[in-house]
């Protein structure tokens, strides 16, 4: 079983890197963030060609999450239960005996803006909910752009980002939170290279310069990571034109 996440930065622009990447990765299930379009623009025909099946909730211009999976989802919940935001930064699908759980958490702007209040206040309800979801899930994955880099080592120049957000104190003890609820960063089970990002910057040649930092993460519940074979950064769509700013992670799991 292969499940990657990939924040596609629209859809709508990146679809034939998106279709080029399935075919030949063949992902068991693949989330994406950010496809910024409404649900009746969402390119389900074309997926479906694929051999893939489809949930999303969407917005127009910003945020939308969706989920491809070669089988079908059971139990799809949209949102963070409870809370009212009518922004589109998660879902929730079964699949087999796995709970896939796909977000696409605020960036906050900046450090004592309102959007980092935001960022804050919906981190901490999206906690309680996957802590909630754990307690009914074993196998749980949860995946996609957190917009927090965890540790100095996620980032390029960590003295050149103090003070600066995804790299804030709160928002790694959120990240910090996350994980004490029973949940393993899967790329760390594996010896990476030095510099393992996932996202770079369209400017001053951040890509080219490998000026990244890694934002986007795959958590697994420890019934799930002791499944898990391997987990890495696909760098190559990277380098495609008109990329997305986001590189697609993905892990490896055994076949029950």
């Amino acid at each position: 079983m292969k499940i990657a996440t990939w924040n596609v930065n629209s859809l709508r622009v990146r679809l034939a890197h998106v279709t080029d990447w399935v075919q030949r990765h063949q992902p068991s299930i693949l989330a994406l963030q950010e496809t910024k379009m409404t649900d009746p623009d969402f390119p389900l025909e074309a997926l479906t060609q694929l051999g893939y099946y489809a949930i999303y909730t969407g917005q127009k211009s910003y945020n939308g999450v969706a989920i491809l999976s070669h089988i079908p989802a059971r139990e799809v919940i949209a949102g963070i239960p409870g809370m009212d935001d009518p922004q589109r930064r998660v879902l929730a699908a079964t699949y087999g005996d796995v709970r896939v759980i796909n977000a696409y958490v605020p960036n906050g702007s900046a450090i004592g803006s309102e959007k980092y209040a935001y960022k804050l206040i919906w981190l901490g309800q999206f906690i309680n909910y996957i802590n909630a979801q754990l307690k009914q899930y074993e196998k749980l994955v949860l995946l996609g752009d957190f917009n927090i880099a965890p540790e100095d080592r996620d980032v390029h120049d960590p003295a050149a980002w103090v003070g600066s957000v995804l790299v804030s104190e709160d928002e790694r003890r959120a990240f910090r939170e996350l994980i004490a609820l029973g949940l393993h960063d899967l790329l760390r089970n594996f010896v990476q290279e030095e510099k393992c990002f996932s996202w770079w910057d369209y400017r001053v040649g951040a890509f080219r310069r490998d000026m990244g930092l890694r934002i986007d993460h795959i958590l697994a519940s420890t019934a799930l990571s002791s499944d898990c074979t391997a987990c890495y950064i696909d760098k190559e769509p990277r380098r495609l034109e008109r990329p997305s700013d986001h590189a697609p992670m993905v892990a490896e799991f055994r076949d029950p």
